[in-house]
């Protein structure tokens, strides 16, 4: 077997299982924000609904606010980095695409794969901005 196909091979069987654990990590954080939604702050979502309806828009946070307000157990912030995780996944997939288009010379899927990964991170850059 060539190194080029023992490389590939790896990626092939890696690709899934980082996927995997992406996607299970990301489920256990939202799991642990729901027990904490409804453990400690039964009413949080329910208030904050009623707020907009009311027009008082959140403040954006910053994602160091998300994390120490996960550290102290707050169920949104906790949910919201549980959130980032699942976003990790298409983000993951696309890109190893990208590294297998390219190692492969198939250059209009590199193309093709690059144009969804920059819309992509495009799409959570401006989520973080607007």
């Amino acid at each position: 077997m060539t190194n080029g196909n023992e490389e590939d091979r790896i990626l092939r069987e890696w690709t899934p299982i980082l996927l995997r654990s992406i996607l299970i990590g990301a489920t256990v954080v939202l799991i642990l924000g729901v027990f904490l939604m409804a453990t400690y702050a039964p009413g949080y979502y329910v208030e904050r609904y009623r707020a907009v309806q009311a027009g008082h828009i959140h403040q954006h946070e910053t994602f160091g606010q998300i994390i120490s307000g996960a550290i102290t157990r707050d169920p949104h912030s906790v949910m919201t980095i549980g959130l980032f995780i699942l976003t990790l996944v298409p983000l993951a997939r696309v890109a190893f695409c990208f590294v297998l288009f390219l190692k492969q010379r198939d250059y209009t899927y590199v193309f093709l794969t690059a144009y969804v990964l920059i819309g992509l991170v495009a799409g959570v850059l401006l989520g973080k901005i607007g």
